[in-house]
């Protein structure tokens, strides 16, 4: 069994639930005492996960300190914050300290994708990177989950896999580490396309059209950024595109939702919380501009959250491309 810190209480919490029950001695922290408070006073984490008993024998804390000595430091919080809690929590954390990262999305002012944020913070620790269709709300619930991990360092993915899998949350290895972050952080600006679309009241086959042309953006900019193309027909990649695009526990899909009914894009992600779809999509759409890699549907939520194009104007402009092959690759 191992000892494990997870840095954030909105996944962590039920990563932190589901590794307690199978016996992990487990640490949550949170940067906010009213968040811990309220956990404490609730043995529940009432606003993300409702009815879901948060036992006693998670430690609960606002104390960076107690990272010192842990066998796995888990970061489970969104891609803006990432590394600024690295650098405070750098002078606590051992070298044989594992570094599991569960967050999706990439860094808005390097474009980097989060390992490698970790990585310039945390330079003597091993870096996994955990990820997958895993809604926190089913973890908890520990409904049947896979997920996949991957590490520059082929012991510490074997590490996390063999530590971290259960009977009802298996993790596959995988050596690509790059695809799998890029898979992770991309489906979410598809899934608030996904939700846009159900917004405005389209049907299934505009669903299915985005979500499998969404997943070619995907991939043609994986390969252009070093990523291997088998990665995103895995778990990372239509895997976690699938959960995303359809279902309400979905941030990405609930903002997308308010989008297509006719809330600006501003208001909507305030209302929802934190949204990694709606910063994903414009650093993708940097990075796509100087590999030169075409990404019309990104492009296109781009328009629609940044500039307030008509979302309905947008899917006239898709449709009106240019017709091309559906093998062609670049």
């Amino acid at each position: 069994m191992a000892d494990i810190m997870i840095l954030g209480c909105g996944f962590g919490t039920a990563l932190g639930i589901m590794w307690d029950k199978y016996g992990h001695n487990v640490t949550a922290w949170s940067k906010y005492k009213e968040e811990i408070d309220a956990i404490r006073k609730d043995g529940e984490h009432k606003r993300l996960l409702p009815g879901v008993i948060v036992p006693p024998s998670i430690a609960l804390t606002t104390d960076l300190s107690i990272a010192s000595g842990k066998d796995i430091l888990v970061f489970a919080i969104p891609s803006k914050f990432v590394r600024d809690v690295a650098q405070s929590v750098k002078p606590y954390v051992t070298t044989n300290t594992v570094i599991v990262n569960v967050g999706k999305g990439f860094e808005e002012a390097t474009e980097k994708r989060l390992s490698e944020v970790l990585k310039e913070e945390l330079p003597d620790n091993p870096i996994v990177v955990l990820t997958g269709p895993s809604h926190a709300e089913e973890v908890a619930r520990n409904c049947p989950t896979t997920v996949v991990c991957a590490s520059d360092d082929k012991a510490s993915t074997e590490y996390v896999q063999d530590t971290l899998q259960n009977d009802r949350f298996r993790i596959y290895a995988n050596s690509d580490m790059s695809g799998c972050e890029i898979g992770g952080a991309m489906k979410n600006a598809i899934a608030l396309c996904c939700g846009i679309i159900e917004g405005m009241g389209l049907g299934d086959n505009t669903l299915a059209a985005i979500m499998t042309r969404g997943l070619a953006e995907i991939t043609r900019l994986g390969v252009a950024m070093g990523a291997k193309r088998e990665t995103f027909n895995g778990l990372s990649g239509i895997g976690d595109l699938i959960v995303t695009c359809t279902s309400t526990h979905s941030r990405n899909h609930r903002a997308g939702l308010l989008i297509g009914d006719g809330m600006s894009a501003e208001e909507a992600v305030a209302r929802v919380g934190t949204v990694e779809g709606y910063n994903v999509a414009i650093i993708a759409q940097r990075i796509a501009r100087r590999l030169g890699i075409s990404t019309p549907i990104i492009d296109q939520l781009c328009s629609v959250c940044y500039e307030g194009l008509n979302p309905r104007e947008s899917i006239s402009q898709l449709m009106s491309r240019p017709s091309r092959a559906e093998e062609e690759i670049f």
